[in-house]
């Protein structure tokens, strides 16, 4: 296992969390590169996320979020901006305990909701709710967060609460608790 600072920041979190706005800020400050890794996975498949939960189902796309994030690793990158999904896998969780420092950006489903509330799709796992109000796109988003706490909380060298605070206030505090942090 390499060594605290020099370790890439792997940003975990649910998804409206803002992973990708601070991954983009916490690579400003490092002067490194950033990968997002739903990015990854669509340039790499050549087709976006939905279509590929709607062709593949969510296995094949863990499949190709692994990868990516091998490749994010192996090229370098200061920055990881990670799917909110993640944490599902354990082989996706231990390299990135092996290999990295993980921030678990902490969102209240609520906040997640007013975040994402305007979004037309790409949201495999919000499909049907995006539309459906506030109150239903809040109660999945409790779900999924209910469903992958511990695994965050499992793999999180620090956690940072992005209520309340935009992506450059969250990088700071993010740099702020690494400081300290070995893992």
């Amino acid at each position: 296992m390499e060594s605290g600072a020099g370790r890439p920041i792997a940003l975990v979190g649910l998804m409206g969390a803002g992973k990708s706005a601070v991954a983009a800020a916490l690579g400003e400050r490092l002067g490194g590169a950033v990968a997002d890794l739903d990015a990854m996975v669509e340039v790499a498949a050549g087709r976006g996320i939905a279509d590929l939960f709607a062709r593949g189902g969510e296995a094949a796309f863990r499949r190709l979020e692994g990868v990516a994030l091998r490749e994010a690793l192996a090229a370098g990158a200061a920055v990881l901006a990670c799917g909110g999904g993640i944490v599902l896998d354990a082989l996706q969780r231990r390299t990135l305990v092996e290999h990295c420092r993980v921030a678990w950006l902490e969102v209240e489903p609520a906040t997640a909701a007013a975040r994402l509330a305007g979004e037309a799709g790409g949201r495999p796992l919000l499909a049907g709710v995006l539309g459906a109000g506030p109150a239903q796109l809040e109660r999945r988003l409790t779900e999924l967060l209910a469903g992958r706490r511990e695994l965050y909380a499992e793999i999180a060298a620090v956690r940072v609460t992005v209520d309340g605070l935009g992506p450059d206030e969250v990088a700071d505090a993010v740099l702020r608790e690494l400081g300290g942090a070995g893992r």
